[in-house]
Parts: structure tokens; sequence; C-alpha cells
């Protein structure tokens, strides 16, 4: 399959954060600029947006609810896609109030891990947090320019989470009771790369990295050898996720922010992976 921008009436300002949720048939994800979530039933080929009053940087499912958490600018939040309620669980950086919540992922244990950002691009505030199934947070890391793209090994002690701005992809030792350790440089992008976005591993243990600048996906061995890499045609590549009953659809995201010339800037685009993905988990909260 060729690289595919998938038919929509509109284009993402800042597309990040693509979400397979199995039980509804759809992928979800989230316009960062345009306080957007999006979605797509990948059956039917229908799409929708609902738009909020302010940035939302991530959705997470709830396992076993039809609500999801996001992250908006304003904090952790509990969203009812039927009554349109946003309910605010808490903000984890009322000291920060230029930050916002920029990525997410769920971990084995049914945690939220997710990092926050300076929203003016100026100050290096960003921190990593986890929220724990019981709607509590605590903050593991601090000090990043851009935080993104949590992603987690096969067996789910180690974690991947990025500092864009540094063009640096950590790794973390995770203990089962959500303790980090062990914080070590994963992979670091060449300049002529971009910059490390979202990311995922599949069912081989290779993490996926969106090159945002770099105009590509790539895949990486667990060693963190470059095995492929796959052109967009979009500069401003956001995230990744595979999707679809068997995982074997890959969707990309991409930010249209600044590249309006570009005609497939702010796509969702589908492409082959040539692999399978890992089931994707809900929140356990």
């Amino acid at each position: 399959m060729p690289v595919k921008p998938i038919a929509r009436p509109d284009r993402d300002a800042l597309g990040e954060g693509p979400v397979w949720v199995p039980a509804l048939g759809r992928l979800f994800w989230v316009d960062i600029i345009g306080h957007a979530v999006r979605w797509l039933d990948l059956k039917t080929g229908a799409y929708g947006s609902h738009v909020f009053n302010e940035p939302i940087g991530w959705i997470m499912p709830r396992a076993g609810r039809t609500d999801f958490i996001v992250g908006m600018k304003s904090g952790f939040h509990v969203f009812d896609f039927e009554s349109k309620a946003l309910t605010l669980i808490g903000d984890p950086e009322p000291d920060r109030p230029h930050n916002r919540l920029n990525d997410a992922k769920v971990d084995g244990h049914g945690r939220i891990w997710a990092g926050t950002k300076d929203d003016r691009d100026q100050e290096k505030s960003g921190a990593l947090y986890r929220l724990d199934t019981d709607l509590t947070w605590s903050q593991h890391d601090d000090g990043y320019a851009v935080t993104n793209g949590p992603a987690f090994s096969l067996d789910g002690r180690l974690m991947y989470h990025t500092d864009s701005g540094a063009r640096c992809i950590y790794a973390f030792d995770l203990a089962a009771d959500g303790t980090l350790s062990g914080k070590k440089v994963f992979l670091r992008f060449e300049d002529d790369w971009g910059f490390p976005d979202g990311m995922t591993t599949d069912s081989e243990n290779c993490l996926w990295v969106a090159h945002w600048g770099g105009g590509r996906i790539s895949r990486f061995s667990p060693d963190g050898a470059l095995l492929r890499s796959i052109e967009l045609p979009a500069s401003n590549i956001t995230s990744i996720a595979f999707a679809g009953p068997k995982l074997d659809r890959m969707f990309v995201t991409s930010s249209a922010d600044g590249q309006e010339h570009e005609p497939a800037a702010g796509a969702l685009f589908e492409v082959d992976p040539g692999v399978t993905g890992v089931m994707p988990r809900a929140f356990g909260g």
C-alpha cells in the first residue's frame, strides 16, 4: 500500500495522539491547536469531530466504561461523548500556568503516563506524570523542553520517553509498582532527521518514531538501530498508531501549522507497516 491520506473535510493544525479503541471500532486522535478530538470508524469510514474551548493533548479510553480520560491545558478530565460533559480530575501543574498536557500512553498496569510542555516553547518546564487508577497523580521526571511519545517494551519493563527539543529519546526501567529508574539515552536524532515526536512499539518489540521536521516515520530495533523509514508528503509528522482487528493497519498524524503550503500537511495518513502492532491498553481507573 502506498501512503494514503484519509479523505475528510478538514485537516489538523496539530494532529497528535492516535489511539485505536477496539470496542468501538474507531481510531481517535486530537488536534491540539484546533482544540478538537477526531475519530474515524475503520469499518464504515464515518468521521466525526468535537471541539473544546481549550487545547487538548490526548484522549484515552477507560476499561469497561464508555467515557474517556483527556489531557487538556487545564489538567486531567473525564469526557463523556454522549453528554459532552467535561469533568475536571485535577491540574498537575497549578504553579506552571504556561504549561499544558502534551502526550500520553497507558502502561500494562492501566496507568496513564503523560508529559507536559511550555505552550509558548520558551522554557524547559515540561515534566512527566503518572495518573494512577485511583485518579491521583505523581511527578516522575522534570526539565523537558517538549515531552512526547511515551511507549513501552513488550514485557512492560522499559518505558521510552522523549524530549523532542533535545532530539533525545530516553529509556527508563519501569517497575511493576510504577517506579522509574535507570534513565539513559536510548537514541539521539541526527540533525537532518528532524525531531523525535510520537512513538509506538510493534509486535516484534521494535520502536516506531514520528519525525517532526523530517517528513517520515522510522522503525528502530530494541538496541536503537535504524531498520526502516517511510517518507510522507508532509514535513511535520507527529505520531503513530496500529489499528484494525488484526492490528495490521498503521495510521500517522501530522501538522499543518506553519506548513499550509504543503497540500497534505495536517492529514491523517495510512501506511503499510509490514508488521503488526500491540493491542492498545485502556486506563484502568
